[in-house]
């Protein structure tokens, strides 16, 4: 049985870093690959770390990888907003089919280099 949840998982897992790999490709601006990437690549290194941990069944395994995981999960969202936020002040281009721009709304859309 466990075999099959392992099967089930890593394939899962792969899917999700092929349809972020995919999504690259795809996605016609920046901060669209940004979006698809950093979800769909964090489900499934997760995926594949709770493949690992199920594995290889030593506590020290198991506990690196929970603990990559939740650096993971915790990082890798603050990072993708951090990147956004640099380009959107270096005013890199949005999809011309974008049609909501919160910041631009908020007056946002003046900040400069300087200001940080």
């Amino acid at each position: 049985m466990i075999d099959i949840t392992l099967a089930i998982l890593s394939t899962i897992g792969a899917l999700a870093i092929l349809f972020a790999s995919i999504g690259i490709l795809r996605m016609p601006d920046f901060y669209l690959r940004l979006s698809v990437t950093v979800k769909a690549a964090t489900l499934g290194v997760g995926l594949l770390l709770i493949c690992a941990a199920m594995t290889f069944p030593d506590v020290s395994v198991t506990t690196k990888a929970i603990a990559i995981g939740f650096f993971l999960i915790l990082t890798a969202p603050v990072a993708a907003h951090m990147i956004g936020r640099a380009a959107y002040i270096q005013r890199v281009k949005t999809w011309k089919g974008t049609t909501l721009n919160d910041l631009e709304k908020e007056g946002k859309l003046d900040c400069r280099k300087e200001d940080f």
